[in-house]
């Protein structure tokens, strides 16, 4: 029997498995704050969402108790960075230098005023306004973000749980909707994969395409290379 499941964060609408999504069933108390990481832990998860032969070139923030700082620049022009968009996700992501440009700006803002306690809904706000000011754009080209991590983490508000998604890599989507590309619950099947699918809708959208299981990935994203 095919199960779906719709998972709404912040904004970022996507339909998955219950194959897919493994959930902690305990309705966990959310902090002000997110948790801070040693530092070369942190490193190693963010490292964990590029490719292999990404990793030594990428550059890697680290979040810190006033935000974001760069712990290693780039020479290849990808970015990594363990998204702390709501204080208990974790998303390692890596993006190339067209994100690196145009995204990442964004995700250091929201990890500053995260970091200063700011409600989720204020910070929502504050980027929206950010973009009208033109402090931050969309892509102006296509391009790439790998999440090919086995530690993602997405905090579920309506059931107040925390749940792992799989690796995936995602394209960069200007204002596409899932109605542009003819993605809805109704006509996705979750078999070894699944259909492309658009979250986080607006400038800094993403068309995602989930590339394997959680199993096929956790030896790799605990003991990346570096």
């Amino acid at each position: 029997m095919r199960i779906r499941t719709l998972f709404a964060v912040l904004g970022l609408s996507t339909i998955v498995g219950s194959s897919l999504l493994s959930q902690i069933t305990e309705r966990v108390k959310v902090p002000d704050r997110p948790p801070l990481m040693e530092q070369e832990r942190e490193m190693k998860m963010a490292l964990s969402a590029a490719p292999s032969h990404l990793r030594d070139g990428a550059g890697v923030y680290v979040l810190r108790a006033h935000g974001y700082e760069k712990a290693h620049d780039t020479s290849n022009g990808f970015t990594c960075i363990v998204v702390r968009d709501h204080p208990l996700n974790i998303k390692p992501t890596c993006w190339d230098s067209e994100g690196t440009a145009t995204i990442v700006p964004r995700v250091l803002r929201e990890g500053e005023l995260l970091m200063k306690g700011m409600p989720l809904d204020e910070i929502k706000k504050v980027i929206a306004d950010d973009f009208r000011a033109g402090r931050f754009s969309a892509p102006r080209r296509p391009g790439i973000a790998y999440m090919l991590s086995g530690e993602i983490q997405n905090y579920d508000p309506g059931s107040g749980t925390v749940g792992s998604f799989p690796p995936h890599v995602m394209f960069y989507a200007p204002n596409l909707t899932n109605e542009d590309i003819g993605a809805s619950a109704d006509d996705i099947h979750f078999h070894d994969g699944m259909l492309p699918f658009v979250g986080y809708h607006g400038p800094h959208g993403y068309m995602i395409v989930v590339i394997g299981s959680m199993d096929s990935r956790k030896s790799e994203s605990k003991h990346p290379k570096k």
